[in-house]
């Protein structure tokens, strides 16, 4: 058993798929096929099921892919270590971020980054929380920063910032005047969400609930567009096409705005309803000094609006 074999049951567990597997470790799919059927022989056991167009893996073959991740991420570990010897920071950082904070914060994050720790570039991957989650289990991630609640997973957590949600209404809207919104009086509005598997759809729903209702002749929603991206949603909301709700840090600043706004964006009454921001990694993973220094980078940035979390 060597940990070129454990390599490539971990990716055909990711992949479910032998020729993706074999394309992620750079080698071809015959030799990943003959490992692993070796390996398969050597346990005398059937780690994957290979049938049709996608591959399974069988019940003890989960169990031993997890421990294969778990020595992988031990060998790995040793060279961590001896790179700390020399350069605690040197190296990349993988880091995740989920899609509603990704292009509001990490523009800034980056250059911080680059200009406190250039050894350690940020390897940057967006998606959407449960992807993230899964890529921390299986190590392609060191980290991810992510708004709770999310299923616990056994990661190390530190917090981050409170967040606080906007109104977002087009600029001729009746509400547009106002200083303070309460989520009671959003009920009869048209409302414009973000789609599923986004987590900020669901912090807006448990705001309130009453845009779950998604039938035409529901009482309250009168109509609803899901979209894909906060930044597309906020063009709808200018055309006229409804309102919606966002966190704080994705308002644009007034230095970026050109010409006059189309998008007022107005606060909630008390009890404002926030989210709360954390960078999760693995307790498995080594470089602490490498999480210390991203979280600096990131308070280092502006945060308008956001209470900062320091425990």
């Amino acid at each position: 058993m060597t940990l070129t074999e454990l390599r490539y049951i971990v990716a055909v567990a990711r992949e479910r798929h032998f020729g993706r597997a074999a394309e992620a470790c750079f080698v071809s799919q015959p030799t990943l096929s003959v490992a692993i059927k070796k390996l398969e022989e050597e346990l005398e056991i059937k780690l994957f099921e290979r049938g049709g167009s996608e591959v399974s893996v069988t019940p003890l073959g989960d169990e031993i892919v997890r421990q294969a991740q778990a020595t992988l991420e031990s060998a790995a570990s040793i060279k961590e270590i001896a790179r700390r010897g020399k350069d605690p920071l040197a190296g990349p950082l993988r880091l995740g971020v989920i899609y509603t904070i990704g292009p509001y914060l990490l523009p800034e994050l980056v250059r911080h980054t680059i200009e406190r720790v250039p050894q350690m570039p940020l390897l940057l991957q967006e998606n959407f929380t449960v992807r993230l989650l899964e890529m921390l289990r299986t190590g392609e991630l060191d980290c991810a920063i992510l708004a709770e609640p999310f299923p616990d997973t056994g990661l190390a957590i530190a917090p981050l910032y409170d967040e606080p949600f906007m109104v977002a209404v087009p600029v001729k809207h009746p509400l547009a005047t106002r200083s303070g919104i309460s989520s009671a009086e959003l009920k009869q509005e048209t409302m414009l969400l973000l789609g599923n598997g986004h987590c900020f759809r669901d912090h807006v729903l448990e705001v309130c609930p009453e845009f779950a209702r998604f039938a035409s002749d529901a009482e309250g929603i009168r109509k609803s567009f899901e979209g894909s991206s906060l930044e597309t949603i906020k063009h709808m909301v200018a055309s006229g096409m409804g309102i919606t709700v966002v966190p704080q840090l994705s308002i644009p600043r007034p230095e970026a705005s050109q010409g006059a706004p189309l998008v007022g964006y107005i606060p909630f009454t008390d009890p404002v309803p926030t989210r709360r921001v954390v960078l999760a990694w693995r307790r498995s993973f080594t470089r602490y000094e490498a999480i210390a220094a991203l979280r600096n980078a990131i308070y280092a940035c502006r945060l308008s609006g956001v209470k900062r979390l320091t425990a």
